[in-house]
C-alpha cells in the first residue's frame, strides 16, 4: 500500500508541477503577444513549424524506444539490461540530433527564401538549430525516469526549464528591441536554447547520480540495435512525414489567407493569433491529461509483455472514461468563458475570443485522440498510427491548399474539425478492438453532456457577462462553474470517490509486483 501511494504521490507532483508551469507558460505567452505583437508572433510560428519538424528529426521516436525497452526489462525482471539499453539510446539520440542541426543551419536561408517567403526567418532558424542536439538528448533520458516510475524528476527537469527561458527571453527583449520583428524572433529563439541547455544539463545530473541505472547485475547479451531501430522507425517515419506535412500546412495558411485577400501583415496576424494565442489557452487544461499519459506507455508495455489482457481493458476503460469526463466539462466551461478568455488574456487582439469559442467545442475529441494515442503506441500500435497520423496531416495539406484560398480562416477551422474527427474516429476504434474494452456512451458522453449544460447554465445566472472582464473574477466565474460541473456529475452518478481508488489500485498493481519504490 505504501507503494502504491508512493506512486500516486509522484504523479500528483508532476500533475501540480505541470499546472504550475503551463500557468506560467501562458502567462508568459500573454507577455511575449503583448509586447512584441501578433504580426511578430506569426512569423515566429512559421519558425516554429520549421523548428517542430527539426525536433522530429532530432528525438526520432528515441523517448518512446527508451520508455519500451527500460519497461520491458523492468518486467522481465533484467535491471542490468538498463545500461546497455540507455547507452544505444543516448547515441542514437545524439546521431540523429546532430543530423538535424547540421541540415537546419545548412538550408535555413533556402528554406526562408524558397518556402517560407520570409527573410526575418533565416537568424532565428540558425540560433534553434543549436538546441536540437540537446533535445534529442534530453528526450532519451526523460524516457528512462518514466520508465522507472520517476517522473517528479522530468517534472524538476521542465520547472527550471521553464524558468531559465522566462528570464532570458525577457533579457534578451529588453537588450534587443526595439529594431524590429526579426530581433524579436531572435530574443525568443535565444531563450529556448538557453532553456534546452539547462534541460539537458540537469537531465544529465539526475541520470548520473539515480541509483535505479547502478544495478549490480551484469548486463545480459541482448542486441538492442534491432529492437531500438523497430521501435523507433514506424514513429519516426511518421513523425517526419506528419510534421514535414505540419510545416507544409503552416507555409499555406498565411500564403492562403493572403489569396483570400488578405494582407501579408494582416494573414500573419491572424495566423499568430491561432497558433500563438488561441492554441495554448484551449490546450491549457490538458496539463491534468498528459501529465499522466506519460504513465501510461510503461504500465501497457508492461501488461503486456506479461500478457495481462485484463488489466489492459481496465487501464483503457477507466482512462477513456476519466479524459471523457475531464474533456467534457473543460469544453462546455471554455465555450461558455470564451469572450472573455480573450479579452481578458490578449487585450491587443480582436478575435482571440471569437476563435476559442470556435475550437471549444473540439477539446473532447482532441484530448481523447492524445490520450488514445499515448496508449496505442504503449500496446506497440505505433506502425498503425503512423497510418492514421500521415492520413490526417495529408488531408489537411490538401484541404488548406484548396480550400483556404476560397474561403479563408473559417475553411481553415473546419478543416481542423475535418482531420482531428477523422483521426480520433480511426484510433478509438483500434484502441477498443485490441483493448476489448466496451464503451459506455450515457456514463462517459451524455451524462458528462447534461452536466456542463447545467453547471454553466447555472452560472450564467450567478456572474453577468460585463463582471467578468478581470482575471480575477473569470478565475472565480470558472472555478465556481467546476465545482457545479463536478456536484452534477455527482448527483448523475456519472463521478464518484471509488474512481480515485480505482486508479489508484490501477496503478498501483505493478508497482506492488515490482516491489521498487
Amino acid at each position: 500500500m505504501r507503494k502504491s501511494k508512493a506512486f500516486l504521490y509522484n504523479a500528483l507532483l508532476l500533475v501540480a508541477v505541470s499546472l504550475i508551469m503551463r500557468t506560467v507558460g501562458i502567462y508568459f505567452n500573454v507577455y511575449i503577444s503583448n509586447r512584441i505583437g501578433a504580426v511578430a508572433m506569426g512569423v515566429y510560428s512559421l519558425v516554429g513549424g520549421i523548428y517542430g519538424f527539426g525536433i522530429t528529426l532530432a528525438t526520432s521516436g528515441v523517448n518512446l524506444a527508451v520508455t519500451r525497452l527500460v519497461s520491458e526489462a523492468l518486467g522481465r525482471e533484467q535491471p542490468g539490461e538498463i545500461r546497455r539499453i540507455m547507452s544505444r539510446c543516448v547515441i542514437y539520440a545524439s546521431s540523429f540530433g546532430l543530423l538535424a542541426a547540421v541540415l537546419l543551419l545548412t538550408l535555413s536561408e533556402t528554406i526562408a527564401y524558397s518556402w517560407l517567403d520570409d527573410l526575418r526567418t533565416i537568424r532565428p532558424m540558425r540560433l534553434l538549430a543549436l538546441a536540437l542536439p540537446l533535445i534529442s538528448v534530453t528526450s532519451a533520458l526523460n524516457g528512462y525516469f518514466t520508465a522507472i516510475r520517476k517522473v517528479y524528476k522530468n517534472a524538476i527537469t521542465v520547472f527550471a526549464e521553464q524558468c531559465i527561458r522566462t528570464f532570458f527571453t525577457v533579457l534578451l527583449l529588453n537588450a534587443l528591441l526595439p529594431p524590429g520583428i526579426e530581433y524579436s524572433c531572435v530574443a525568443l529563439a535565444g531563450g529556448a536554447v538557453l532553456a534546452e541547455l539547462s534541460s539537458l544539463v540537469i537531465m544529465s545530473t539526475l541520470f548520473l547520480l539515480d541509483r535505479s541505472r547502478k544495478s549490480k547485475e551484469k548486463p545480459g547479451g541482448g542486441r538492442y540495435v534491432g529492437r531500438i531501430l523497430g521501435i523507433t522507425l514506424p514513429v519516426a517515419f511518421s513523425s517526419y512525414v506528419r510534421s514535414g506535412l505540419l510545416s507544409v500546412e503552416h507555409a499555406l495558411i498565411p500564403s492562403g489567407l493572403k489569396k483570400y485577400g488578405a494582407s501579408t501583415e494582416t494573414s500573419l496576424a491572424i495566423y499568430g493569433t491561432l497558433s500563438s494565442m488561441v492554441f495554448p489557452v484551449v490546450l491549457f487544461p490538458a496539463v491534468f491529461l498528459t501529465s499522466f499519459s506519460g504513465l501510461l506507455v510503461p504500465e501497457l508495455a508492461e501488461s503486456r509483455a506479461r500478457g495481462d489482457k485484463a488489466r489492459i481493458e481496465r487501464i483503457v476503460s477507466r482512462i477513456m472514461r476519466l479524459t471523457l469526463l475531464f474533456s467534457i466539462g473543460t469544453g462546455g466551461i471554455m465555450l461558455c468563458y470564451a469572450r472573455e478568455l480573450g479579452a481578458v488574456l490578449y487585450k491587443n487582439s480582436a478575435y482571440a475570443g471569437s476563435y476559442i469559442s470556435l475550437l471549444a467545442p473540439l477539446i473532447p475529441v482532441m484530448y481523447l485522440d492524445s490520450m488514445t494515442d499515448v496508449m496505442l503506441k504503449g500496446l506497440g500500435q505505433q506502425f498503425y498510427s503512423m497510418i492514421v497520423n500521415i492520413a490526417d496531416a495529408l488531408l489537411s495539406v490538401l484541404l488548406v491548399w484548396l480550400w483556404l484560398p476560397a474561403q479563408g480562416i473559417n475553411a481553415y477551422i473546419t478543416i481542423i474539425y475535418i482531420a482531428e474527427l477523422l483521426n480520433t474516429s480511426l484510433s478509438v476504434g483500434r484502441l477498443l478492438t485490441i483493448s476489448r474494452a466496451k464503451p459506455d456512451f450515457v456514463n462517459w458522453i451524455i451524462k458528462p453532456a447534461a452536466a456542463v449544460t447545467g453547471a454553466v447554465s447555472l452560472a450564467r445566472l450567478f456572474f453577468r457577462p460585463a463582471s467578468l472582464y478581470s482575471k480575477a473574477a473569470l478565475a472565480y466565474a470558472i472555478v465556481v462553474t467546476g465545482l457545479l460541473y463536478i456536484l452534477l456529475l455527482s448527483g448523475l452518478f456519472a463521478l464518484g470517490k471509488d474512481d480515485l481508488i480505482n486508479l489508484r489500485r490501477l496503478f498501483g498493481e505493478a508497482k506492488t509486483r515490482r516491489g521498487g519504490p
